[in-house]
């Protein structure tokens, strides 16, 4: 992929599909990932992370996993939170329909796996997850975040995870000074290299 990458919206490599075991909330699953996606082998290690340090979600409500990849995070909330409509949003059409057949797979059914543009405007967040894609670079990861944390219902919480040695500490300030009046950043958990970030809704 030298000319693309898992962010491209249409990724022209191969799709070279594969079969992996994970286990996410406690169940172990098939699920289906390719090539031109991020981490198609595993559970990346910074996903991970945040699936073992995040809180357990209420049992109902409207969450968003924002870059959502093959599915890791979406589907752990959908199956900790079956009563909850949860919104996984990527730009990357291939992860998309992994998604969608992750969550057949899973007999999840309250997943609504889109592009940006197919989240209705009205709609407001009981939670944000996310591993975001910080190799866009800077003035991208930074208009995304901008575009759904001020989203949060008020009171509300996202959390994000993000590797130390790519800017978790520059970005947390980053995101404390962009938006401030909004959310309130703070550091909960250092693991494994990375850091999880919950922003708290004003």
């Amino acid at each position: 992929m030298a000319s693309e990458h898992y962010f491209s919206s249409k990724p022209s490599s191969e799709l070279k599909p594969r079969e992996i075991t994970v286990e996410l909330a406690g169940r172990t699953l098939s699920l289906a990932t390719a090539a031109g996606v991020f981490s198609p082998g595993r559970i990346d290690p910074g996903t991970h992370v945040l699936l073992a340090e995040m809180p357990q979600p209420p049992r109902d409500g409207i969450f968003l996993d924002v870059g959502c990849g093959w599915g890791p995070i979406a589907l752990t909330l959908a199956l900790r939170s079956p009563d909850a409509t949860v919104w996984a949003v990527d730009v990357n059409e291939r992860v998309l329909d992994l998604l969608r057949e992750n969550a057949a797979r899973a007999g999840i059914t309250n997943i609504n796996a889109v592009t940006p543009d197919g989240v209705p405007d009205d709609v407001v967040f009981d939670g944000i997850w996310s591993n975001p894609p910080i190799r866009v670079g800077k003035t991208v990861l930074h208009e995304i975040l901008q575009q759904w944390l001020p989203r949060l219902g008020i009171d509300m919480e996202a959390y994000l995870v993000v590797a130390k040695n790519l800017g978790a500490d520059s970005l947390q300030k980053w995101l404390n000074e962009a938006l401030t009046g909004v959310i309130e950043v703070e550091r909960t958990t250092t693991s494994k290299g990375y850091r999880v970030l919950r922003a708290a809704r004003l």
